[in-house]
């Protein structure tokens, strides 16, 4: 049998297969460049950058539990210069899409962050973080407030010619409003779901695991999360989706893509199996191969309820 089709195009980004990296869980890229080949996957996701470096929160910053992680690293990057001289060279000459996710603590900071990215070779697209408080307005996080939400995103767009994706935050009421908001402001895709907020306590020195009290919830625990929210925001905003959230093998990976999402991120799972992108793509083209499936485009919103 003539091997699957695995490629996938998400608002004009050509992929080989729709395996990406979540941000936040595989560095720059050339961190993980001795453990898979890079021009295995469909797209790479950066750390998320700011446009000043930023150092993070004080350790511990990242805890286990049952099904997965908390992580409160509190977005220590290298800030957005330093990326463009230091990190964007290797990434140019890897033939694989690069996607730059980025964020800000002001509307300023994200449209800075976002036109100075703009025209450079070797950025496929971006990807905005709107899981920040706005410290202008009282600390307001703008990806839970459609407003705020809309004004980040409109903003972003008119700075920056490159696709634009939005990851969504899963603390909300309502995931499909929030989606919604983003669509009408520009955005090309979206990315959901970003990490619940979730706390761990240490019974014996009655006190919190992690430093900064409450971190991110991702791994396993949250996929039956992220998939209804997938489904629900696919069957309502006409905008290619990328599934984020405990996707830890292939059969999960297409899991989303069932429920209407175009491509999806690995995040966790990487750091349990720094091949785990790589693999997952494997195990992807191996299930349509044991299935006589002649394209992985063809399962895409193929749910049947």
């Amino acid at each position: 049998m003539q091997r699957p089709d695995m490629s996938v195009a998400l608002a004009g980004i050509e992929m080989r297969n729709p395996v990406m990296t979540a941000s936040g869980t595989f560095g720059y890229g050339a961190e993980f460049a001795d453990y898979l080949d890079l021009e295995s996957i469909g797209a790479m996701i950066t750390k998320g950058l700011s446009l000043k470096p930023k150092a993070g929160n004080p350790t511990p910053r990242i805890v286990e539990t049952p099904g997965g992680m908390l992580n409160a690293i509190g977005l220590q990057n290298v800030g957005v210069d330093a990326f463009i001289e230091q990190k964007l060279p290797y990434l140019q000459n890897v033939n694989t899409p690069v996607i730059v996710n980025l964020y800000g603590n002001t509307l300023e900071e994200y449209g800075e962050v976002a036109s100075r990215l703009d025209g450079l070779a070797g950025v496929a697209g971006i990807e905005v973080n709107i899981s920040c408080p706005n410290v202008k307005q009282g600390g307001i996080v703008f990806g839970t407030d459609p407003c705020a939400a809309q004004e980040v995103v409109g903003l972003v767009k008119r700075k920056t010619s490159k696709p634009l994706i939005v990851k969504l935050s899963p603390n909300v009421t309502d995931v499909v409003l929030m989606a919604k908001a983003c669509a009408d402001a520009g955005a090309d895709a979206l990315s959901l779901i970003n990490t619940l907020t979730g706390m761990a306590i240490d019974l014996d020195r009655r006190r919190p695991v992690l430093a900064n009290v409450t971190g991110g919830l991702s791994g396993p625990a949250i996929k039956p999360v992220a998939l209804r929210m997938v489904w629900q925001v696919a069957r309502n905003v006409k905008l290619p989706i990328i599934g984020i959230g405990g996707i830890m093998n292939g059969r999960d990976a297409l899991e989303f893509l069932l429920a209407g999402a175009t491509a999806v991120q690995v995040g966790t799972a990487s750091f349990l199996d720094p091949c785990a992108a790589q693999r997952i793509a494997q195990e992807m083209e191996q299930y349509l191969v044991d299935n006589g499936i002649g394209s992985v485009a063809s399962l895409i919103g193929a749910l049947e309820v």
